[in-house]
């Protein structure tokens, strides 16, 4: 899946655990993992286009959002393009519906005025690719040296749970960005025993690592090769930055100093009449926020969410400090020092548990700054998974050695300065969806999303 020289494949296949090695060979916990990945997203966009009465699925909450119900119809047409016709060899099933589930043909404000299928409809269509593409499961081969390239390991399996999944999350924020009552429930995270107090921050040695990936099946192509990168010595905060901290920023007239704002970010400032994250207001001296159709006090404990890049940056000039890049995150994330290996996660090469991260929807919040001490890094850098997604300095651009697989328009039609890197997953992201090396991207502007930040300085050895 990626133009790997020797040295590359020999540095990442010393990274990776011999774990990682069974479950690529072993054809019965594929097909488990597979069924398993498939089924758990097909359950959550159940629920998602299942807790709203029609009317709501077909209509646009927001022009930056498709209908619900055109994601639902997505999901199924992506599926049966890969499992039941690049995969199986089927001929197509509605070959007419191609174009109006196509991402690229129809941009997310025009969606609304297509022909697309109805709700009960696209619900079936959807159920019926998936009932094939169970049979193309069981009848799989997964070899690892085989010459199938979509279906070795599984990889094929994998990308449409997660393609699902990342549909979930979108449905997700459409929900969030939806008015009316609340219609999705889920208990909040433990609440800390106390308050966190650790180091404020952590220092990461200068040095290499291995970045990326070329071992992991299910990494998506902008996450390969695994390639050798050498980072200086830097100081990187132990937790997310805080609503509390946040509003320190606010109350210090950050919304009204161009010092700490790039030229662009000032400039959508001034033009929208920014003063807070989004969903945020101030009643009487107290600032509230809507979560999912319910008002409430912003949590001061909890970790900044639905910032832009540039409110994420200009946090981060006027506390003295940085974003982290993303080589840097990613070293913050999965080095170990003591043995100079890459781990899948902060916490080691097994795959989250509650325990580990606030992931899969699990919460309809991030959970408390501090919190699940067993997913820390080696360092003691904390909330690196789940919560929120993260903002780092960097433009996403290509790994040396990268190839488009399967196809371009996953990554390659994005690189370049116009988007910038999150790393991390939030918790609306799924387990499939989220590891060490995952990348995500989106342009500067946007605030919609489940995304915050932490900061960083440069660093000297001690």
């Amino acid at each position: 899946m990626s133009a790997e020289t020797s040295a590359e494949t020999s540095s990442e296949t010393s990274t990776e655990t011999s774990t990682e090695t069974t479950a690529v060979t072993d054809p019965a916990a594929l097909r488990a993992r597979a069924l398993d990945a498939l089924e758990t997203a097909r359950r959550r966009t159940a629920l998602l286009t299942g807790c709203v009465e029609e009317p709501e699925l077909t209509a646009q909450h927001s022009p930056l959002m498709s209908p619900l119900v055109w994601d639902l119809a997505h999901i199924g047409n992506q599926e049966e393009q890969w499992l039941l016709r690049a995969v199986a060899g089927q001929e197509a099933m509605r070959p007419e519906i191609d174009p109006l589930y196509d991402a690229f043909e129809h941009p997310r404000a025009e969606r609304p005025r297509l022909p697309l299928l109805p709700p009960d409809e696209a619900r079936g269509y959807a159920a019926e690719v998936r009932g094939r593409a169970l049979d193309v499961l069981e009848k799989a081969s997964f070899a690892a040296d085989g010459d199938a390239r979509l279906t070795r390991s599984g990889f094929v399996f994998g990308m449409i749970a997660q393609h699902e999944q990342q549909h979930d999350e979108t449905m997700l924020i459409t929900h969030q960005l939806r008015k009316g009552a609340p219609v999705l429930t889920a208990p909040a995270p433990e609440p800390l025993a106390a308050p966190f107090d650790g180091p404020a921050e952590v220092l990461v040695p200068g040095g290499p690592f291995t970045m990326g990936t070329t071992a992991e099946p299910w990494a998506l192509d902008n996450e390969r090769p695994g390639h050798a990168r050498h980072v200086p010595p830097f100081h990187i905060d132990t937790t997310p930055v805080t609503n509390a901290a946040y509003l320190r920023f606010i109350a210090d007239g950050g919304y009204d100093d161009p010092r700490w704002w790039a030229p662009a970010g000032w400039a959508m400032v001034r033009e929208h009449g920014l003063r807070a994250p989004l969903f945020w207001r101030c009643e009487a001296g107290q600032w509230l926020r809507r979560r999912f159709g319910v008002t409430e006090a912003v949590p001061p404990e909890e970790p900044v969410l639905h910032v832009s890049w540039y409110e994420a940056d200009a946090y981060a000039r006027w506390a003295g400090r940085r974003l982290p890049t993303e080589q840097e995150w990613e070293k913050a994330a999965r080095h170990d020092p003591a043995t100079g290996r890459s781990r899948r996660y902060p916490w080691g090469d097994a795959d989250p548990t509650p325990e580990h991260a606030n992931l899969g929807q699990r919460h309809l919040r991030p959970a408390p700054a501090g919190s699940y001490p067993r997913g820390q890094s080696p360092l003691g850098v904390r909330q690196l998974i789940g919560d929120v997604w993260e903002w780092t300095a960097s433009d996403f651009l290509p790994y040396p050695g990268f190839v488009a697989y399967p196809y371009r328009e996953y990554s390659e039609v994005f690189f370049g300065p116009d988007h910038k890197v999150l790393r991390g997953g939030s918790f609306a992201v799924d387990a499939v969806a989220c590891r060490g090396t995952f990348r995500n991207w989106d342009y500067p502007v946007r605030r919609q999303i489940f995304a915050g930040f932490r900061t960083a300085r440069d660093g000297e050895e001690v």
